[in-house]
């Protein structure tokens, strides 16, 4: 019997599906969006701004501390729930606590409390998404992750947009507070759902939490299938990601207010991010994971030279024709961005085996996060080297590799079972 898209939307596990994504996205955007702007108003130069991509590294070491997760639970709320709240709680406070700081006169706890939200942030990522794929059945796979996927890019917005407005009118303490109080939805989420139930339980020691999601892993798919696997998921992104690295510092030297990209920029990406992924998850209910890979992969890689025909254009005073070039560029990148993003989740989600999920999740994710991390933290020197449209071309080649692994990872032809 085919599934029914319509039928996976109406329930409550979606519901949980946005709020998981909401929580897990506030805090990357932060150091993504609003830390950059905030450095760069406050004097710091764009290689010092872009050298702050390497407090992101948490994201890209998680898999060290994520069998801990697996293995233990905290005395209150359950294995999964427990971890939830108790990060929340933390990154709560730690926001609040940043905005109190002075860039200039305090640099170095900056770096140490930006760093402190990364490892948290990226904790919390480990236990969201483990609760979220225990959760889920496997043909709701595609759907849920594409509404924690768009959830999770509407989380965005906040730092990115309402923050960087408030920042014109408020002093920076009050936008770090306000900004952390969205993290409240996601802690209530978590009080009140259920711990889900799964047929695996928690590992047994913790060198089972260590050596087993390894050792399964290789041996289900063989080293050189393993292997590929792995180089998939650090290339699939790898161009998209440098290329908004210094998203906000590019459209402030494009000549565009705080104000203009905060109601502009950020809002023109809102309904193409958020329709695209749902009518991508919709569709790879019926398409299957594989084949979404291809036809989002594409949209992602195209949208990279939205960038370079801004580039292009140089800085100038922004005018209605101005503000229209670049809503329709963010608007490409965020519909690109959202449905190659929806679809990869997806297939991550998959290719986990379900008694070791938080571990072989948090491998992937973190595979996922080193572009993001390492090498875009070169993206100031790159900028200052090549100048902005040369940075975006090469974007563009960087994307190239990972497609071309989809020969080998999703062939087009093949629907593995659970691919919806």
């Amino acid at each position: 019997m085919t599934a029914s898209p319509w039928r996976a939307l109406a329930n409550r596990r979606m519901l949980i599906c946005v709020l998981t994504g909401f929580s897990s996205g506030l805090p990357l955007y932060l150091l993504l969006n609003l830390l950059p702007a905030w450095l760069k108003t406050e004097g710091l130069s764009l290689k010092a701004i872009g050298a702050f991509a390497l407090i992101q590294f948490p994201y890209t070491w998680k898999f060290l501390w994520s069998p801990f997760l697996d293995r233990y639970a905290l005395p209150w709320l359950g294995r999964r729930r427990g971890w939830m709240g108790l990060t929340q709680v933390l990154l709560l406070a730690a926001i609040a606590w940043l905005g109190t700081l002075s860039p200039s006169a305090e640099l170095g706890m900056v770096i140490m409390l930006t760093t402190l939200i990364a490892f948290l942030s990226a904790t919390q990522d480990i236990v969201l998404d483990a609760y979220r794929r225990e959760l889920l059945p496997e043909v709701e796979l595609g759907i849920g992750n594409a509404i924690h996927v768009n959830a999770y890019k509407l989380a965005g917005l906040v730092p990115g947009s309402l923050s960087l407005i408030l920042a014109d009118h408020l002093p920076w303490q009050q936008v770090f507070f306000i900004t952390a109080l969205f993290m409240a939805p996601g802690l209530a989420m978590t009080l009140l759902v259920k711990e889900p139930v799964t047929v695996a339980g928690a590992p047994r020691t913790l060198r089972d939490a260590v050596v087993e999601p390894f050792r399964e892993f290789f041996g289900r798919h063989g080293v050189r299938s393993a292997l590929l696997v792995l180089a998939f998921i650090f290339l699939y992104k790898l161009g998209d990601s440098l290329c908004t690295a210094l998203a906000t510092p590019f459209y402030l030297d494009m000549g565009f207010t705080k104000t203009e990209i905060g109601l502009i920029a950020k809002n023109a990406g809102l309904w193409p991010s958020v329709i695209g992924g749902l009518l991508g998850g919709l569709w790879m209910v019926k398409l299957g994971i594989n084949r979404a890979l291809w036809v989002f992969g594409v949209v992602q890689w195209v949208s990279i030279y939205g960038f370079v025909w801004l580039a292009w254009l140089g800085p100038a005073e922004s005018d209605s024709m101005r503000l229209a070039v670049l809503g329709g560029v963010i608007g490409l990148e965020a519909l690109g961005v959202g449905l190659g993003t929806t679809a990869f989740v997806a297939y991550m989600a998959r290719t986990t085996h379900p008694a070791y999920t938080a571990t072989q999740l948090a491998l992937f994710t973190s595979l996922m996060a080193v572009p993001r991390t390492f090498i875009n933290a070169s993206a100031g020197w790159l900028v200052e080297g090549l100048g902005w449209f040369d940075f975006f071309m090469l974007c563009g080649v960087l994307a190239v590799p990972g497609m071309l692994l989809l020969f080998k990872v999703a062939p087009w032809r093949e629907r593995p079972e659970g691919s919806a």
